[in-house]
């Protein structure tokens, strides 16, 4: 059969539009291997693909190309900002350091200054950067946006930030020795049931979850309606772990928690721990003042090997 030019033309016209990259030259290789003599530069007019090109893809389908799901070969493809500019993500990281102001775990780090501003202040360190690379290495660093939170309170003590600084190295040092960590809190109660509740989560566009229209306590549950959550974040394994209760927030509700965590995580976790950092905030049902909370976190001393360290 003769190969005509409008017809090969034709071919690749119809061919092309629906092929990625490998096989555009798998396609053009073939091509060109099939028609022999002077199949180079007919593939090249008849495709649009430049005769260098061609040339590459022939000698990749002679040489035996295998099927992959690449679309370049590998190594292909511009280097990663990090590597063409060693020392960007030392420096954008020394830019957010974490200045944990009103938390003891500063291991959990964020930054107030927009990628923009950021990527400004790394130009102006002699870095070739954009917002969009500065916003995707800041992932990279394990940073987020976070939002706006209440913690300024008027007078304060002027070594209030040496204090959190001090409770941040002795919780680094439990975790250097393999010794369990946790930040513990109390939420607010809330309904049970279908309410609706802040945040977003991805999902099927146009599949909202339905949820009630007024927040009106389930008559049905009686003092069931309610429940109360306690907090504990595992600082060395970045994880958190949630007990929800019927009661009231009580320092007994509290320190339970706390002991279901450890029979249930924590001692798998850390089998060799003689001791346990609790970091908390001072009021509720973990108030420094609270003699049933510290009674009752004696009792988790008392059960197992672990001495608690407030």
């Amino acid at each position: 059969m003769e190969v005509t030019e409008g017809g090969l033309a034709r071919f690749f016209e119809v061919v092309l539009p629906h092929v990625n990259e490998v096989q555009r030259r798998v396609v053009a290789g073939a091509t060109s291997q099939m028609l022999g003599r002077g199949g180079k530069t007919a593939v090249a007019t008849a495709s649009g693909m430049s005769r260098n090109t061609v040339i590459k893809a022939e000698g990749e389908v002679v040489a035996g190309i295998e099927p992959s799901t690449r679309l370049r070969a590998a190594g292909g493809g511009d280097k990663p900002a990090t590597d063409k500019q060693p020392g960007l993500l030392e420096a954008l990281d020394e830019l957010v350091h974490p200045e944990t102001r009103g938390n003891p775990m500063s291991l959990l780090r964020w930054t107030s200054k927009s990628s923009t501003h950021l990527a400004a202040e790394l130009v102006r360190q002699g870095y070739d950067v954009s917002s969009r690379t500065v916003l995707r290495l800041l992932h990279v660093l394990g940073y987020s946006l976070q939002a706006n939170a209440k913690v300024i309170e008027g007078r304060q003590h002027p070594d209030r930030d040496a204090q959190f600084r001090y409770l941040n190295d002795i919780a680094q040092g439990f975790i250097d020795d393999g010794q369990p960590a946790i930040s513990v809190d109390t939420k607010k109660k809330e309904l049970i049931g279908d309410y609706a509740n802040g945040g977003a989560e991805w999902g099927p566009a146009g599949a909202p979850e339905r949820v009630q229209v007024h927040d009106f306590a389930d008559r049905a549950l009686g003092e069931f309606a309610k429940a109360i959550p306690y907090g504990i974040y595992d600082v060395a394994n970045n994880e958190g772990w949630v007990n929800v209760g019927d009661v009231a927030d009580t320092a007994e509700f509290a320190v339970n928690s706390i002991r279901s965590w450890w029979n249930g995580k924590g001692r798998a976790r850390f089998p060799d721990a003689d001791r346990l950092l609790i970091t908390a905030d001072a009021g509720g049902s973990n108030g420094y003042r609270l003699r049933a909370w510290k009674v009752r976190l004696s009792r988790i001393l008392c059960e197992s090997v672990v001495m608690v360290v407030r």
